[in-house]
């Protein structure tokens, strides 16, 4: 499995993390060891612009999944091998998420992976059943992450002084601190 992780943003971000937590999902879902993942963490403009061309709905959101060869969870016989896709990440975004729910950016971000990798694997929660067993596996999947790592406690900083960009972007927007959920 190869699982390149780009970071284009200035937040510190252990892309190894990444790599081995798109790794283990993969063999978790019963993905070829032949496939491929990209990860990608952007700036809130980079992901508006994806997500009105691709879903034609404005502003940055956390997370958005592309997948090329439209693999499967393997069944237990077999596992599925090709190119799984892109999933593209904004951490200003999750960092916002992260701070309403209670936890670190990382930990945000890392349930943000899981979740765009459920997608590419077809996964979606339109109805309330498709919700349940999404949400439920990647919580599943993230507590094991957790549990095998014990306690990693790496985490996604920013370097002092940074500007806030999603608060610059939405002030450039006229979106008043609304980013799309």
């Amino acid at each position: 499995m190869s699982v390149e992780v780009t970071n284009e943003t200035a937040w510190q971000i252990d892309g190894k993390i990444f790599s081995d937590l798109g790794v283990w999902v993969m063999s978790q879902m019963r993905v070829s060891t032949q496939s491929d993942l990209t990860i990608m963490f952007v700036d809130p403009d980079p992901i508006a612009q994806l997500h009105m061309r691709w879903m034609n709905l404005e502003g940055p959101t956390d997370v958005m999944s592309f997948p090329m060869d439209e693999l499967r969870p393997g069944d237990g016989g077999t596992e599925m091998e090709g190119v799984l896709g892109d999933i593209v990440l904004c951490p200003w975004v999750a960092a916002q998420q992260a701070l309403a729910a209670g936890h670190s950016t990382m930990e945000e971000m890392m349930l943000l992976t899981i979740h765009g990798i459920l997608h590419l694997l077809g996964y979606d929660h339109v109805t309330p059943e498709q919700e349940r067993q999404m949400f439920g596996l990647q919580r599943q999947l993230l507590l094991t992450f957790f549990a095998l790592r014990q306690g990693a406690g790496a985490q996604a900083t920013l370097p002092a002084g940074t500007p806030d960009v999603l608060a610059e972007w939405d002030r450039e927007h006229g979106a008043g601190g609304k980013t799309a959920k």
